[in-house]
């Protein structure tokens, strides 16, 4: 059973296949239609589309692991992949835990323990605290002592969540109530710590392989500097960095992995400044860029988990471990680069890959999907490989400019545009350099938004001429014999939906008295009421959308005439949240 969504459930259940092991999806009312759900050889019904009745639901998906007969659960990454109690609820229930054990989970998986486990094994860490913040007025107190940039982190956190920087003394308090607020939302746990931020440091990260016989081995760096809040967007392999540095980074990932006694695949992240690198965290669990080290070493880091989880070892020895040539993944996602990354969901009218020598598409999308607002903004992942850093970079041009995706806004016009930042091109860009750029080119791209592009040829959803039937919760797919000539409405069953040139999603336009929405999400909070004075810029709400939290600020000063939302109310995008007088 794979227990997660979207393209990585498209990947683990390839690798299954290949391996000869059937598959079990499971899916939410809104993924009926995704692609893992059509490439199972079964699919379960787990619940509504919010994640804690669905991809959360440990219940469910235990009950329905017992239903289908499953053996094994993989995770994938996101929603219960670092869940040490999800795991010892695997393992419980008489089935294998394609992960690391559990202690493991949670030696790393909060992050003040796993800066102490790092202290104690003798791995350099960012300059910090190893305990908990006790409130903001702590959080002050840190900074004073260690000196600001400072970062706020939610312990339990990752993917940028829950990850706040405060510049000056008067930012800490905010950011420490953003960050908390974010660490409750996605990971049930407030604790808060803080590190000394480093501005524009490389992000490196190691990848570790181990298994249950104790061989633990390093199988390649990756470079995933290029972020938007603190996400990662752009990955390369390997990172362009001396590599003395390297050297001590995997000598220290070994240490730390043996230390925990780890048995699976894993990561060790770093922050690499000035010929220095310092531990940031281990993800427990297979990254989103795991791919990028499988096209340098020919892998298959799936099959790896598969195999360690089984009991068997690694497939492969240190000295066998030959990376070659330079790889590179952008993250396509459904969101609109020309207004600061705003989520972007919707339906996908048409949909062409890239193709050629050296190209992959790790992806669930195709034309007509509708990419839900319940989820992340990941549509695809475009990985490129070549014998050398210009010839990759060439490559993925390319496929840029070939890659066409229809009815969504995405990240692929801002890619197309990255490769021409210097930064980039000479491989000296850092953790703070892509936002920059993104704001210096957004004029031009929402100026380009607004041409007609031609559009690529139409491709249909996959199709084994079946109709689909849900049964008890079961999906089935049932082949329909003399099927009559008016077979209802196209769209599997779904009216037509109406086709939206590109460039035509919805843009909130900031005029008026009214503060509107930019997405559609839940609202989070509501930081103001009836009758506040507001400066231009001061945060009105935040609204939760795509698993990101929006901070919603007033476009001008004012003074709050009417409040339309309240906290857990959905809003549709441009939806007015308070009006100013």
């Amino acid at each position: 059973m794979i227990a997660n969504r979207g393209e990585i459930a498209v990947r683990v259940l390839r690798t299954a296949r290949e391996m000869g092991i059937a598959t079990v999806a499971v899916y939410s009312e809104v993924d009926r239609d995704a692609l893992h759900v059509r490439l199972a050889d079964e699919a379960y019904l787990l619940g509504p589309a919010q994640p804690a009745q669905s991809y959360l639901n440990v219940e469910r998906i235990l009950e329905l692991a017992k239903t289908s007969g499953a053996q094994a659960i993989h995770p994938g990454y996101g929603f219960l992949a670092e869940n040490a109690p999800f795991a010892r609820a695997v393992i419980a229930a008489g089935l294998v835990w394609v992960g690391p054990n559990p202690d493991a989970i949670d030696a790393m998986g909060d992050k003040v323990r796993a800066r102490e486990a790092m202290v104690a094994a003798g791995v350099p860490v960012v300059p910090g605290t190893t305990t908990p913040l006790v409130d903001a007025a702590d959080a002050l107190r840190v900074a004073k002592e260690i000196g600001l940039p400072i970062a706020l982190k939610a312990s339990g956190g990752g993917g940028g969540k829950g990850l706040k920087v405060a510049r000056t003394l008067e930012e800490v308090e905010p950011a420490f109530n953003v960050a908390q607020r974010e660490a409750l939302a996605y990971f049930k746990n407030p604790t808060i710590y803080v590190e000394k931020y480093l501005d524009n440091p490389k992000h490196v990260e190691l990848q570790i392989l181990a298994d249950k016989h104790g061989n633990v081995l390093h199988v390649g760096e990756r470079d995933c500097s290029l972020q938007r809040r603190h996400q990662k967007l752009f990955e390369e392999a390997p990172p362009q960095v001396p590599e003395r540095v390297l050297e001590r980074l995997r000598e220290a990932g070994v240490r730390a992995a043996k230390a925990i006694g780890y048995d699976s695949a894993g990561t060790i992240e770093s922050l690499v400044s000035g010929g220095e690198f310092y531990f940031l965290e281990m993800n427990t669990r297979i990254q989103v860029e795991h791919t990028i080290t499988e096209e340098l070493t020919g892998l298959d880091l799936i099959r790896e988990q598969i195999r360690a989880a089984a009991g068997e070892p690694l497939s492969v020895r240190q000295d066998q471990v030959h990376p070659r040539g330079h790889a590179i993944e952008v993250r396509i996602n459904a969101e609109d680069p020309a207004d600061n990354f705003r989520p972007a969901p919707g339906k996908i009218t048409a949909y062409r890959e890239p193709a050629g020598l050296g190209v992959r598409l790790d992806s669930a999308a195709y034309a007509g999907y509708v990419i839900p607002t319940d989820y992340d903004s990941l549509i695809a992942k475009l990985i490129v490989w070549a014998p050398s850093r210009a010839q990759a970079l060439e490559r993925l041009g390319r496929c840029l400019y070939e890659y066409q995706i229809e009815g969504v806004v995405t990240t692929i016009p801002f890619f197309r545009e990255l490769l021409s930042c210097p930064e980039v091109a000479d491989a000296s860009y850092g953790t703070a350099s892509l936002e920059p750029f993104a704001a210096a080119v957004a004029p031009s791209l929402r100026a380009a938004a607004g041409a007609q592009a031609p559009p690529p040829a139409a491709e249909t959803a996959p199709s084994d001429q079946t109709i689909r039937v849900e049964v008890n919760d079961k999906l089935f797919r049932v082949r329909l014999v003399d099927r009559p000539a008016a077979a209802g409405p196209s769209n599997n069953g779904h009216a037509p939906a109406v086709r939206r040139s590109k460039g035509a999603a919805k843009r909130v336009v900031r005029s008026g008295n009214d503060v509107r929405s930019p997405m559609h999400g839940v609202v989070a909070e509501i930081s103001v009421r009836e009758g506040q004075e507001l400066a231009e810029g001061d945060l009105v709400a935040v609204v939760e959308a795509m698993k990101m939290m929006n901070e919603i600020r007033a476009h001008k000063a004012g003074t709050v005439a009417k409040v339309y939302a309240a906290p857990g109310a959905t809003v549709e995008a441009d939806a007015p949240l308070v009006t100013l007088a």
